[in-house]
């Protein structure tokens, strides 16, 4: 089979608001065959690591008949895209059944108690396993029943966490969590529990925002927990907030921010500078079809620079900072390592906390239709596949950090000492506030008090977690029929 090197225009791929109507019309079910042919050609067109799979290239099958018998071996079309066309290193890409449901996340729209926690075992080898709560959401169940950050809980539904139940414990929509104390490494049930009821929630990113004064700084604080594109007019809002506060350093706490947007990432990126306008904040590094042709004919395409607005055309409110601090943890991935990625060859980057993720992909949603149009997406089912497309590299050529961005001041967050989020006494922003101020520091202590690291936590499940995603219009190819 062979592709023509014309490319068509790729508009309006990504999703709006206006994207939840009904379907008109008398609608046609789809075969299972068919959706398999549209989850194909999408990944054959434009998947990252296209070359790293054969049964992707474009001259692997000589006639649709023998492409058909290839998808016809796969059970399903999440057997096809899982087990037949992801690459062995791909642990992002994914694919949907009910593509509203990913338009609503994308959005940041989701079914939430409003408990984030963490989940850990009880101790090195151990199968027991222990929730501790890492913040609440305003305005939802898991508030208005009191839970509160450093909770710690290890049932559900009077049944004890394990490595292997735990996913299924917590995945209805009601449940009782029966809460526990840790005294010298050793877990007990209180007695006390907790009911706690989901529904649709929209998560506002930015969860705490205010000013610290310190003896010789007005340091402003930001806790931002989802590069969210709705809600920029409200970071905008927030950075303004900051100027007119004249503040002199900033802390940007992505210690739970498991990403999202790149446009958002680059937004958020030119607010705490400004002095960079126009300067590269990141390239795109696509598959060897879509490289060849941006670079003979749009190189410009493959360049993000700093903005000079938001996506509603809203001047950004620039800072000018020449240093900022921000907190990670091994939750803080994709589009935080990008903010913190493309900023580090223009300003002192100073990371505290743990090393990230190690996520520098972006996605983007295709849907079944002629140029994976979202407006033309066949009414027959709501499958979309969420291919990563491109990686990131900054200003001088970084990426692929798989094990992630390593901080320049180490502290890990400890369960039994958590602090509250916002306050200059709770460790981790502590530690940038001493780190501002010149203060010496010693972490050894905390690191001793954590008994085990995370394996799991609120959102792990949810179909954007530690994902990255491009919104911007796109050029890719359109294939050919096969005979």
């Amino acid at each position: 089979m062979k592709f023509p090197k014309t490319l068509l225009l790729f508009c309006s791929l990504f999703l709006l608001v206006g994207c939840y109507d009904d379907m008109d019309d008398v609608i046609r079910p789809t075969s299972s065959l068919d959706i398999k042919n549209f989850i194909w050609r999408g990944m054959n067109n434009i998947y990252l690591y296209k070359g790293q799979v054969p049964d992707l290239a474009d001259d692997r099958f000589a006639n649709q008949e023998e492409l058909n018998e290839f998808l016809n071996t796969f059970s399903s079309p999440e057997d096809l895209f899982y087990n037949g066309l992801v690459a062995a290193e791909d642990e992002f890409s994914f694919l949907v059944d009910d593509y509203i449901e990913l338009e609503k996340s994308l959005d940041g729209i989701r079914v939430s108690n409003g408990m984030e926690f963490g989940l850990r075992r009880y101790s090195e080898g151990s199968n027991n396993v222990l929730g501790y709560v890492r913040y609440v959401l305003p305005n939802t169940s898991a508030e208005e029943k009191g839970i509160e950050r450093g909770m710690i809980f290890n049932t559900i539904d009077g049944v004890q966490l394990t490595v292997d139940n735990y996913s299924r414990l917590l995945e209805p929509e009601t449940y009782t969590i029966g809460l526990a104390n840790i005294e010298d490494g050793t877990i007990s049930s209180t007695g006390e529990t907790i009911t706690l009821e989901k529904e649709e929630y929209t998560t506002n990113p930015i969860f705490i925002s205010k000013i610290i004064p310190t003896e010789n700084a007005r340091v402003g604080y930001l806790m931002y927990n989802g590069f969210t594109g709705t809600f920029d007019g409200v970071l905008n809002e927030t950075f303004g907030l900051f100027k007119a506060e004249n503040i002199t350093h900033l802390v940007v706490d992505l210690r739970y921010n498991g990403g999202g947007s790149v446009e958002t990432a680059n937004d958020l990126a030119s607010m705490i500078t400004g002095q960079n306008k126009g300067e590269v904040f990141y390239t795109e590094q696509w598959n060897d079809d879509y490289q060849t042709y941006f670079e003979e004919n749009s190189p410009d395409d493959l360049i993000n620079r700093f903005n000079s607005t938001i996506r509603t055309g809203e001047q950004i409110n620039s800072l000018n900072l020449n240093e900022v601090y921000v907190i990670t943890t091994l939750r803080t991935a994709s589009a935080s390592e990008l903010l913190i990625n493309g900023l580090d060859p223009y300003i002192n980057v100073i990371q505290v906390g743990e090393a990230t993720t190690g996520k520098f992909q972006a996605s983007t949603t295709l849907y079944d239709s002629p140029d994976f149009n979202r407006s033309d997406a066949n009414p027959g089912h709501t499958y979309a596949i969420q291919p990563l497309i491109y990686k990131t590299l900054n200003a001088v050529g970084r990426t692929d950090y798989y094990n992630g961005l390593a901080p320049d001041i180490e502290i890990t967050e400890d369960i039994e000492n958590l602090g509250t989020l916002g306050d200059p006494q709770e460790p981790l922003l502590n530690a940038a506030l001493k780190a501002i101020m010149g203060i010496p520091q010693d972490f050894s202590a905390t690191k001793r008090r954590t008994i085990s690291g995370d394996i799991g936590g609120s959102g792990m499940d949810d179909l954007l977690y530690q994902k990255m995603y491009s919104e911007k219009e796109a050029l890719p190819k359109q294939p050919e029929q096969i005979n």
